[in-house]
C-alpha cells in the first residue's frame, strides 16, 4: 500500500496518537497468530488491498484496527481455512453481513455466518449464489444442473445454496475427473438416505419422550450413531477396494 505500519517498522507511535480501542497491525497480528499461524502482515495488507477490510488511518498514515476489523479478519481467515472459499465469494459474504448479518466474537473467536433476526437462518449457514457456488466448487453450470436433477444438490431457495451444497458439488467435481458423473452416484445418495433412516429409527423413541433434555439427547445420539454408521460404511468400502486390487 506504500504506507508504513508503526509496529511493523519498529517506529514508536507518537504520544497520544492511538485512538481508544484501536490497534496497530502488529497488535492485530499478535491476536490472530495463535489461531492462524500462517497469517502475516503482508496477508493483512493484501486483504485490505482487495477491499475485504478497511482499517482507519492515523494522522501519520499508520493503519489503526478496531475490534470489528479484527472480527472481520477472523471471519475471512476462518472461511478460507475451513471452507476454501475464494476471495470473491468471501467478499460477497461480507457484503451480505454488512447488509444485515453480523460478525460475532466469542472468547476471541469468530462464529461465521451468524445471521441477525429476522432472517431466522441457521447460525452456521453459508449463503452462496448460483454463480458463487459454481466458482467455489470449480464446476460447470451444466454439472450443477445435473447435480440438482439427480437430487445430489438442493438449493435452499431459488439460486441460493448452503455449505453442504458446496461440499457436495466440489466432491462430485473431483470425482468427475475420474469419469464419474452424477448419474453414477445415485447409489451413493441412496445409501446415504438409508443410513439417515437408520439414525431416525434410533432417535425416534427419544424424540417422543417428554422432558427438557429429550431433544438434546436425541441430537447427541443421532450424531454418535451417524459417526458410527459412516465409520462402518468407510471400512466396508475400503475392504471392498482392497479386494478389487488383490489377485
Amino acid at each position: 500500500m506504500g504506507l508504513p505500519d508503526a509496529r511493523a517498522s519498529g517506529e514508536p507511535a507518537a504520544t497520544g496518537l492511538r485512538a481508544p480501542q484501536t490497534m496497530s497491525i502488529g497488535e492485530v497480528l499478535g491476536q490472530l497468530r495463535p489461531d492462524f499461524p500462517d497469517v502475516s502482515i503482508s496477508k493483512i495488507r493484501f486483504l485490505e488491498t482487495e477491499g475485504l477490510v478497511e482499517p482507519q488511518r492515523s494522522p501519520s498514515g499508520y493503519r489503526r484496527f478496531t475490534d470489528d476489523d479484527v472480527a472481520r479478519l477472523r471471519y475471512i481467515l476462518t472461511v478460507q481455512r475451513d471452507h476454501y472459499l475464494p476471495l470473491r465469494v468471501i467478499k460477497e459474504q461480507l457484503e451480505q453481513l454488512d447488509r444485515g448479518m453480523e460478525l460475532v466474537t466469542d472468547g476471541g473467536t469468530v462464529t461465521p455466518y451468524t445471521v441477525a433476526a429476522p432472517k431466522k437462518a441457521d447460525a452456521n449457514e453459508v449463503l452462496l449464489s448460483r454463480a458463487s457456488l459454481i466458482e467455489a466448487a470449480a464446476i460447470s453450470a451444466e454439472l450443477l444442473d445435473e447435480l440438482e436433477s439427480y437430487g445430489l444438490v438442493t438449493p435452499l431457495r431459488k439460486n441460493t445454496y448452503d455449505a453442504e451444497a458446496l461440499f457436495v458439488a466440489r466432491t462430485v467435481g473431483e470425482l468427475a475427473e475420474y469419469g464419474l458423473q452424477p448419474r453414477h452416484l445415485r447409489a451413493v445418495r441412496t445409501a446415504a438416505e438409508r443410513e439417515v433412516d437408520l439414525v431416525g429409527q434410533v432417535v425416534a423413541p427419544l424424540l417422543k419422550q417428554r422432558g427438557t433434555d429429550s431433544r438434546a439427547r436425541a441430537e447427541e445420539t443421532a450424531g454418535q450413531v451417524a459417526r458410527l454408521t459412516m465409520r462402518l460404511h468407510a471400512a466396508l468400502v475400503e475392504a471392498g477396494v482392497r479386494r478389487i486390487g488383490s489377485p
